[in-house]
């Protein structure tokens, strides 16, 4: 095989695989997974259930890498801005690390600006059951995903996107089109 054959063969594999990681979410229609999750609202602990929060309604579920990074901050204060929005519409918002999971409720108070909880998910197990995950520096890390959930558990949206600029508009637009289709 010829060293441009072997270039050109790596570099398929490795365009395969990113496209593979990029479309490795849940995906839309499918029963999100159950979970518990320490975290923070306004800087106070407590337990999120995902269980409960969908008998109030859809969950606007979304993961991020680490607490105070500059995307993930920018993410936190854009939901934060929307969260109002979403509870008229009945929807809880969550955010959940596993990176830095010891910064959740600084974090929370901080860069969430009280507004909704954000959980730590210490070695990645629930990041992992909804099959978002990244390795960064060594260390595995929840990949930038959000989820619409359903009440009956079914995922409505599944969306991966590394920028955190598109996220509540996705988000947004389909917790609207669930609010307007269940009214």
């Amino acid at each position: 095989m010829t060293p441009m054959k072997k270039l050109f063969l790596s570099l398929s594999a490795a365009a395969l695989l990113n496209v593979a990681s990029a479309q490795a979410a849940l995906p839309t229609g499918s029963q999100a997974p159950d979970f518990q999750l320490q975290g923070a609202l306004a800087g106070k602990p407590l337990t999120f259930s995902l269980k409960q929060a969908l008998q109030k309604g859809p969950v606007v579920l979304y993961f991020f890498p680490a607490a105070f990074s500059k995307g993930c901050t920018i993410e936190a204060h854009a939901f934060a801005e929307a969260t109002d929005d979403f509870k008229k519409l009945g929807a809880t918002v969550i955010g959940v690390t596993a990176g830095n999971t010891e910064q959740v409720d600084a974090f929370s108070k901080e860069e969430c600006r009280d507004k909704f909880t954000v959980a730590a998910d210490p070695g990645a197990k629930v990041a992992a059951q909804y099959d978002t995950l990244m390795e960064m520096k060594g260390k595995t890390l929840s990949d930038r995903t959000s989820y619409v959930i359903a009440p009956d558990g079914k995922i409505l949206l599944s969306y991966t996107d590394r920028n955190p600029e598109t996220h509540i508009q996705k988000t947004m637009d389909a917790v609207k089109q669930y609010a307007k289709s269940h009214s």
